[in-house]
């Protein structure tokens, strides 16, 4: 089965990256092994430990399904960055104008609004590309810088709450409309989000008509349009629904974390997406998983600061290193001998 083969190639990947990681660690004049294992304290060493490793994890999850959800029709979309904040910023700017709703009308408006705005952003990716012909990579990126752009403008000019001096941003949506907390841990609802939708969307890729249709189209588009699948239809539907998914991480980053838009919006939740999609290797279900994994290393980086003296960066280097050898291992898909030999592949 590819399957097997996809694990055997994402096991080696991070075993490789974990060398390459090892490398990067003696370089700084560390002890590597007590910079790994700060790692592990970092992101699960403990209870606090968990919590914050999947807060950070929640986004991720909704963000690499902007990555995941088109990569199985064909498209390499890179703009979950710019969802996220289209989501977000849109989300706030619905909330503002009602501030007599009730939190029940309030969340569920800024969810719709979020994840409506979030899907047409990165669906203007995907219909440049069906219309015009224009790389999905390079708009999706642009659109991200666009997004970002906007949310800068709004959030220092006509947005801006004049009480934010140091951070400008917007007015606070209430605390009453704020999203809640699991029990009496800091890990909000945002988590739930993230991992049911992750669930519905692998259920809707592996068991239904539609998810057979976008894994034909993403094999072979020009055999997709012989059989009569309106490809077109399919790759806007996929982006919408990345899209959608990037745009709900934004506004769950607002309701649960900042309670209002700013520049925060903008924290890399969408290229960490990127790198969570590749190395789940577009499944939904593994991407729940891996975003747990990453949002560790994230978690991790204070502790490195702290301990070992590493600058903030550090982690954003970690993911760096994962994400070329994942790229550099695509090459051996499909080409391993062994696979070939036992009929696996």
């Amino acid at each position: 089965m590819k399957t097997l083969e996809a694990l055997v190639l994402t096991m080696l990947s991070l075993l490789i990256s974990v060398l390459f990681i090892a490398v990067f660690i003696a370089s700084t004049g560390n002890n590597i092994a007590e910079v790994f294992y700060s790692i592990y304290r970092g992101a699960f060493g403990n209870w606090f430990s968990w919590q914050n490793t999947l807060v950070r994890a929640a986004p991720i999850m909704l963000t690499a399904l902007c990555t995941a959800i088109p990569a199985r029709i064909g498209l390499v979309i890179i703009g979950g960055e710019g969802a996220v904040v289209i989501g977000g910023l849109s989300a706030t700017i619905m909330v503002l104008q009602m501030p007599e709703a009730s939190p029940y009308v309030v969340l569920t408006a800024m969810m719709l609004t979020g994840s409506l705005f979030g899907g047409i952003w990165i669906l203007l990716a995907g219909a440049f590309k069906q219309f015009r012909g224009v790389n999905e990579t390079i708009s999706s990126l642009l659109l991200s810088y666009i997004a970002i752009a906007i949310l800068n403008f709004l959030v220092v000019g006509p947005m801006k709450d004049p009480s934010t001096l140091n951070k400008p941003s917007t007015f606070h949506i209430g605390e009453a409309n704020m999203l809640g907390e699991i029990g009496e841990s800091s890990i909000h609802y945002g988590l739930v989000f993230g991992v049911v939708i992750c669930i519905l969307l692998w259920f809707l890729m592996r068991y239904t008509r539609v998810g057979i249709a976008v894994d034909i189209v993403g094999g072979n588009a020009k055999a997709a349009k012989l059989v009569g699948i309106s490809v077109t239809r399919l790759v806007l539907t996929c982006c919408f629904i990345g899209g959608a998914a990037a745009g709900l991480a934004g506004v769950i980053e607002v309701v649960a974390v900042h309670g209002r838009a700013n520049t925060s919006l903008n924290a890399g939740f969408g290229y960490a997406g990127i790198l969570v999609a590749f190395l789940a290797r577009h499944n939904p279900l593994a991407i729940i998983f891996i975003a747990i994994l990453l949002g560790g290393i994230s978690a991790s980086g204070s502790l490195l600061q702290r301990a070992h003296d590493l600058p903030d960066a550090t982690v954003l280097v970690m993911q760096g290193i994962i994400f070329m050898v994942i790229l550099a291992m695509e090459m051996f898909y499909g080409r391993i001998k062994f696979f070939k030999e036992k009929g696996i592949n």
